[in-house]
């Protein structure tokens, strides 16, 4: 078999070819969905999971060798939260704005987008700002290398671009006017926009096919419907228990899915989140402070939440958490009482299920697209260094190319975007 270095220069040099299969032999495989296999190999073709097998099974005749022998592969991990790419979404003339996109905003030249692939991140929910009660529509990316925002998009099945709503209340949002200046008004702000959403709704229902009848086309509007019928996912900023039960009223009334992010005080009100269904992507700090209303962050919560049956999954912030070190939130997790196979999956398959992901992504399944990492050591010690990136069978990030390094080290060049390094950057940075 080839060295692992080795095969990896091939690799760069030679991509995956249509329909060839490249067989990752001899790793400690962690699939999420299945117990871990201390040897293994992972399968992959045309951009899919092609096998996970377990010893020595037989390989597909036309596979290509890599020898993995003394790595971990495990699925590659999902950031629920993110702000990579450096996009905005709304701004200072509402409180509420679903009608802006941060698809228009976000640039996928962005060094942060290539510190996410260093730390392993494949699939990520970037999200525009917490300052607004709603503050834009949001955007499921594959990390894939790309020129432009387009080469990174996920599709939904109808055709339609993959993404959420950004929401968020506490102090963020309480500013002068027409901002809120307290929690009740910005609660009935809230209120009072679903149900303008709902009547726009009604009132497009009732002109069936006469054109005269319909109402004025309202972008805003349209994209609330959408939440209101269950197609776009509300991504909740929250922190403090009474604004997450205040969340949690709102969706009931209004029957929306949320996923409550931060939730810093999620461990106290964890069987009220238990009860509405609510999945919850928590951020861990080992440097708590800025925020009076998170002061009671624990590193707790993932257990506390993982005993009530909640979806828990991690988020970056990005840059509240550098997206190289996203790993180190399972391993605070367990430290702190969470089971391994929780934190592993709060990592990877809870994070696609918040995006509506699951079936393409977020564990090493046959069918699934082959998004993993490769690396060199247990996932949970904080000695681990991510190796390799692949999405959709593609490796985006190697450790051992000089350029992929500067991304995952630092040093000069390394906070430039992407296509901006000249040739001395790379080579003082490697």
């Amino acid at each position: 078999m080839l060295p692992l270095v080795l095969a990896a220069t091939l690799l760069v040099a030679t991509p995956p070819q249509d329909s060839e299969a490249v067989a990752f032999v001899g790793a400690r495989i962690l699939p999420i969905e299945g117990p871990e296999l201390e040897t293994g190999t992972l399968v992959v073709r045309d951009g899919k999971i092609e096998a996970v097998l377990a010893g020595d099974a037989a390989l597909p005749a036309d596979a290509r060798v890599v020898d993995a022998a003394g790595k971990v592969i495990m699925p590659g991990l999902v950031c629920t939260h993110s702000h990579i790419g450096g996009g905005w979404g709304a701004d200072s003339s509402a409180p509420i704005q679903p009608d802006a996109r941060i698809l228009d905003s976000i640039n996928v030249r962005a060094a942060s987008l290539q510190r996410a692939q260093a730390g392993g991140i494949t699939t990520v929910n970037v999200m525009p700002g917490s300052g607004h009660l709603l503050s834009g529509q949001t955007l499921y990316l594959k990390l894939r290398d790309g020129r432009i925002v387009d080469d990174l998009l996920i599709a939904n099945d109808d055709g339609s671009i993959a993404g959420g709503i950004k929401m968020a209340n506490g102090t963020n949002s309480q500013k002068a006017a027409p901002f809120p200046g307290t929690r009740g008004k910005a609660a009935a702000l809230v209120r009072q926009k679903f149900i303008e959403a709902g009547e726009y709704r009604d009132k497009i229902a009732r002109a069936g096919d006469d054109v005269e009848k319909l109402p004025a086309r309202d972008l805003g509007l349209e994209a609330l419907v959408e939440v209101l019928d269950g197609e776009r996912v509300v991504h909740h900023h929250t922190h403090r228990h009474d604004d997450i039960l205040t969340v949690l009223r709102l969706a009931e009334e209004f029957d929306f899915r949320v996923v409550l992010h931060h939730v810093s005080d999620g461990w106290k009100v964890a069987d009220e989140i238990a009860a509405a269904g609510a999945a919850c992507s928590i951020i861990l700090i080992d440097s708590p402070g800025g925020k009076l209303e998170a002061r009671d962050v624990s590193f707790v919560t993932g257990k506390v939440m993982e005993e009530a049956g909640i979806n828990v999954g991690f988020h970056t912030d990005d840059w509240i958490n550098d997206s190289r070190l996203f790993l180190r939130s399972a391993g605070l997790a367990v430290r702190a009482g969470m089971s391994r196979a929780g934190a592993l999956r709060a990592m990877t398959l809870a994070g696609a299920e918040m995006l509506d992901l699951e079936q393409r992504t977020g564990s090493l399944t046959a069918g699934k697209d082959a998004d993993f990492i490769v690396l060199d050591g247990d996932p949970l010690s904080v000695y681990t260094q991510v190796l390799e990136t692949w999405v959709e069978g593609r490796k985006v990030f190697d450790r051992a190319d000089a350029e992929d390094r500067l991304w995952a080290v630092g040093g000069w060049g390394a906070g430039m975007d992407s296509g901006d390094l000249g040739p001395c950057c790379r080579e003082i940075g490697g």
